[in-house]
């Protein structure tokens, strides 16, 4: 049975993944703080599908909480076939804040943990000659919105340099950029998304099943959804000035 460890694996995207996955006979290891939610979600997961469930605790802004996970990453008596980097949170903080703990934190959790099990993921998959990678961005890494954009930029860069080291190996790696999903990510980031158009949200199921559609066709930047994909191309392609004032305009109305 291959296996996969998620990240951030007991609610939202993770848990999608996590369903998905369960759902076509993978075993799992989630990885998350919330010990009682991650224990639930494991749980139900071995009662429904009947596949081995680990529940790993693990705070990932700690970096010897980190290590433990990599360590697990890379064991070679336990293979992971493969490694879903999902575990993030909204950053409201404004660049210009006198507190920046809250983005200091993000990048300990979705840049620098990220770094660590991708590289314990790659050359571990590397040595066997097959796996993946999939580190959870977002279409805000193509917009200027702040802190949060610029860690998801990242995100998404540092996987395309990832899939070009291990081009030729039978390992890929995949940057799943979704816009936004109706998980309680902006919930709990206290982010107001009220006046958002349901035109623009999609579901965690959809996100998933794109994603690991891409997957297994050897992409490596996935964006579900042809309206989302199409903004991408704007973003990447229109004047920066203009991407920085739609920026703007966004970042404005989420903060009001």
């Amino acid at each position: 049975m291959p296996t996969a460890l998620i990240t951030g694996g007991s609610v939202g995207i993770g848990a999608a993944f996590a369903s998905s996955l369960a759902a076509r006979g993978d075993d799992l290891v989630l990885v998350a703080r919330d010990t009682r939610r991650l224990e639930e979600a494991a749980e139900s997961l071995r009662r429904r599908h009947g596949i081995l469930v680990d529940a790993l605790v693990a705070d990932l802004s700690d970096r010897d909480e980190v290590q433990r996970v990599a360590d697990r990453v890379a064991d070679p008596t336990r293979p992971i076939d493969l490694l879903v980097n999902n575990a993030g949170f909204g950053v409201s903080t404004r660049l210009t804040d006198p507190d920046l703990s809250q983005i200091e934190r993000g990048l300990d959790v979705m840049c620098r943990a990220v770094l660590v099990l991708g590289g314990a993921a790659g050359a571990a998959m590397r040595e066997r000659g097959h796996g993946a990678i999939v580190n959870v961005s977002s279409v805000a890494g193509f917009a200027t919105m702040g802190g949060y954009s610029a860690i998801k930029a990242w995100v998404t860069s540092y996987t395309e340099g990832l899939a070009t080291e291990l081009s030729g190996t039978g390992v890929t790696a995949t940057a799943l950029c979704p816009g936004f999903v109706h998980t309680e990510f902006h919930q709990r980031a206290r982010i107001n998304m009220s006046k958002f158009p349901d035109i623009g949200w999609v579901d965690a199921d959809e996100v998933v099943a794109t994603c690991l559609r891409d997957v297994a066709r050897g992409r490596v930047v996935s964006i579900p959804t042809r309206r989302y994909r199409a903004l991408t191309v704007l973003a990447r392609h229109a004047p920066r000035f203009l991407v920085r004032r739609a920026s703007g305009a966004v970042s404005r109305a989420r903060h009001h």
